[in-house]
């Protein structure tokens, strides 16, 4: 029986260039970080960037996987990253159910979404 996702890795030739964009500009903190590896790491959650001898270049199906990364202020941190540089495929729009969404790229081309709960989901968890 599968209990749940533990973690995510993104596969790259570039490692480099994706560490420092998910540690320096969306600000994750390295748990371990190896030669060809590197996670980060919330609770039993990890993301995680390693190199690939397979992978090449920038992705060519971006909208394939989308890696969905909790943020309390969609706003705040939208303006922030905007600020530095950071590639915004949707800005920050409220959804059906109540939360908000705001879409971006890594330097690979990989899909990232902030994700804002509305405050009822967050009162339950």
């Amino acid at each position: 029986m599968i209990e749940g996702v533990v973690g995510v890795v993104i596969w790259t030739e570039d490692l480099e260039t994706l560490v420092d964009f998910y540690r320096d500009t969306l600000g994750l903190t390295p748990h371990s970080v190896r030669p060809d590896f590197v996670a980060f790491r919330w609770g039993n959650m990890r993301l995680s960037i390693g190199k690939h001898s397979h992978v090449r270049g920038r992705s060519t199906e971006p909208y394939r996987v989308m890696v969905n990364l909790g943020v309390s202020d969609i706003h705040r941190l939208h303006k922030e990253l905007t600020a530095k540089g950071v590639h915004f495929l949707r800005p920050p729009e409220q959804e059906h159910w109540g939360g908000w969404v705001a879409t971006l790229s890594d330097p690979d081309g990989n899909t990232l979404q902030l994700m804002q709960q509305p405050p009822e989901r967050l009162a339950k968890a």
